[in-house]
């Protein structure tokens, strides 16, 4: 009877070692081969815009950790969503994608942006209203004074790689994180957002629960081998 009781008793054995994340979407080239490779345990990590994961949180979604913009940590820090020991992993700016058999536009000045953004048939990016560089977009179309025209012709995104419709060639010009850029098949990066119009977001990880489980993880995401593979998948370290 007592072995029964063991064996019974290992699968919930095996599932308390589950770590459960939620990430905002730019994150998800730097966390998803950590999460793959982190020796505590299976980690289920779901991806979701800022305004989502806010919301998600809101309405009573079970997680042990998130990984939020530095922006968003003491909104959830305010409402004791998330527990001290929020750590910062990664930073990541905004840039211009193509399709990846198109001439690179120049968006080397602000007026070179300007201009390309103008000449463009189609700009995708992420809808203010729930992403995080979306909404730095929308402050730049109208610190350039053309919000209104670009809007005309621009896609807003829901979520995901905003980008992709750019390498299918629906989309002539995409603006987004760079790390979610990169990973999109057809796409290429034209480069950065003139220094100027630039934002630069920084990535924490903060645990939602306690447990040294998550504890571990936040050191794993932060250990050497991570901080090494941040300029491949677009990010440079926090400052």
């Amino acid at each position: 009877m007592r072995f029964l009781f063991l064996l019974l008793a290992l699968p919930l054995a095996a599932a308390a070692q589950d770590l459960r994340v939620l990430s905002g979407g730019a994150a998800k080239s730097l966390v998803e081969p950590l999460a793959a490779s982190f020796p505590g345990g299976k980690v289920d990590v779901q991806y979701q815009p800022m305004g989502k994961l806010t919301e998600s949180l809101a309405q009573g979604a079970k997680v042990d950790l998130v990984i939020v913009t530095e922006e968003t940590l003491p909104r959830l820090e305010r409402e004791n969503r998330v527990k001290p020991g929020a750590k910062p992993i990664a930073r990541v700016g905004i840039g211009v994608a193509v399709q990846e058999s198109a001439p690179a536009p120049d968006i080397s000045t602000v007026e070179a942006f300007k201009k390309t953004l103008l000449a463009a048939k189609s700009v995708v990016y992420i809808d203010p209203k729930v992403g995080t560089s979306g909404k730095h977009v929308a402050e730049v179309l109208n610190k350039l004074g053309i919000a209104e025209e670009i809007n005309k012709k621009a896609r807003l995104g829901q979520g995901g790689y905003i980008v992709e419709p750019v390498g299918r060639g629906e989309i002539e010009l995409g603006i987004h994180q760079i790390s979610e850029i990169l990973p999109v098949k057809g796409v290429k990066l034209v480069g950065e957002l003139p220094r100027e119009l630039q934002k630069y977001t920084v990535y924490v990880a903060a645990p939602v629960s306690e447990s040294k489980l998550v504890v571990d993880f936040i050191e794993h995401l932060t250990w050497q081998d991570a901080r090494k593979r941040l300029a491949q998948d677009g990010y440079t370290a926090p400052e």
